[in-house]
Formats: C-alpha cells, structure tokens, sequence
C-alpha cells in the first residue's frame, strides 16, 4: 500500500523555514498597534515638554495632574484669595492652608497686605521649587498626614483652608480630621471639595492615602457637618456667595464654611 505524500506546507513550518499564517497574522495586527502606542507615548512627552518649556523641572505630581486632570481645588483657593479676602476681612490675617502645592497658596497670601500664612502638604516635599524649600526651612511649609493631629496650638490660626485633600478621606478619618482643622483654628474652616463626577486629576497613586478621591455632593456634606456637630457659618457663606455674584465669578469646587 503506497503512503500517502506528506504536506509540504506544514513541514516547511515545523521546520521554521517559514511563518505560519497565524504568525504573519499576528504581526499585521500587531504593527498598527504598535504604531498607535508610540503616537500616545509621543503626545504624552510633548505635552510634558511643553509644561516643562520654561526650564523649571515638573514634578511627578504636577505632571500627572495637568495630564490627566482640568484643574484641583488648590488652584481655585488662589483664585477665590480675593472672595476670600472680601469675606473674612480681618480674620485673614493669620492663615493655614492645608492641600497639595501648598507652596503656591502661601506664596499667594503672603503677597496680601497684613496676611501671614503657613502650609501642610499631605502628599511629599521631594519635588519642590526653590521658593518652597525656603518656606519649608523656615518652619512656614511642612508635610504631615492630615489623618492624625496637627502639629498646632488650638486658635493658632485666624482662618484654616483646606483643598484636594478631604476628598481622599474615608468618613473614619474624617471624624479625626475636621474637628482637628477646627481645633487649629480661632474664625472658621473653609472646606474647598471637588463636585461629584469631575474629571479631576487622580492623585491617589502619589498620595498618603492610597484611595482614589471620592467627590461628595452638597447634601452629603450638609448631612455629614450636622451628624458630627460640626455648625456651618451662615454669615461667611452668605458674603462668599454675595461676593462671587457680585464679580461674576464661576467657581469649580463646592466651597464649604465652618465656625471653629
């Protein structure tokens, strides 16, 4: 009985004399999907270098931010300084602000006339300008976890800000957290929190918290400060909101005020 001929095609490709289909397959899907990745990672350094353009080296955590977010809290507290200012009067003249780039906000308020300030950094000091090293030896600027007690005095502020950083709290830690700002504080907290479903920049994988920010809607808080005692300034908020009106000013963020 005669054998019957083997099949040349599939020796050749036992062989590995030449690809198989599926091989040649692979590659041609393969190709434009490598091509595709290169173009991301190519706008991604782009994007990057453009930030950096001006010669100043961008940290790990601004970079991610400007990439990934449309803005933090921390940039709308410079920007609401004079709403701010308008509200409090007085009672800006001694201010602690606590959020990510807090350099930048007590920078800000030390260029207002009679305003001191000092700054709490709950993420990392590692990637910091110049300017900020400074406030940092000089005891105005430090970093420390927001989850346990502040390194103050009670009343040893005027006025306590908080930005982007309440956001990453569980209510746990948060009934440790906002009666501490309180404590710290001799004429109220201003809370500046995200709305829910903003696309913000996701800072959890370069936070203390290890937790992604979790936005609260207004009825959440309002709920939350009356379950823990904490009072709401009627009076600062009502000036807040007159102010904001009467200079036509859109704020991103929820902005909350608390009586110490």
């Amino acid at each position: 009985m005669s054998r019957r001929p083997g099949n040349p095609t599939r020796r050749l490709s036992d062989g590995g004399s030449l690809p198989s289909g599926g091989s040649v397959q692979s590659k041609s899907r393969s190709s434009p999907l490598l091509s595709i990745g290169l173009v991301v990672v190519g706008a991604i350094l782009l994007i990057v270098y453009c930030y950096s353009g001006s010669g100043r080296r961008i940290s790990r955590k601004e970079a991610f931010s400007k990439l990934e977010g449309t803005g933090s809290c921390t940039v709308e507290v410079q920007r609401a300084i004079p709403i701010l200012k308008k509200t409090y009067g007085n009672g800006m003249h001694k201010v602690l602000h606590v959020g990510p780039d807090t350099c930048s906000v007590v920078l800000k308020l030390l260029k207002q006339e009679e305003t001191e300030a000092w700054g709490v950094e709950p993420y990392d000091l590692d990637d910091v300008d110049a300017k900020c090293k400074s406030f940092v030896r000089r005891g105005f600027v430090r970093a420390a976890d927001i989850k346990f007690p502040l390194p103050y005095r009670p009343n040893s502020f005027s006025l306590v800000i908080i930005s982007d950083a309440l956001d990453y709290l569980t209510p746990r830690y948060l009934n440790k957290t906002l009666p501490e700002l309180a404590r710290v504080s001799s004429g109220g907290v201003v809370i500046f929190s995200g709305y829910p479903g903003q696309n913000k920049a996701k800072v959890a994988e370069l936070s203390k918290f290890g937790r992604s920010a979790k936005f609260r809607s207004s009825t959440w808080w309002i709920r939350y400060f009356l379950q823990n005692s904490l009072e709401v300034n009627e009076a600062a908020s009502k000036k807040f909101e007159q102010a904001l009106v009467k200079r036509s000013y859109k704020l991103l963020c929820q902005v909350f005020h608390l009586k110490s």
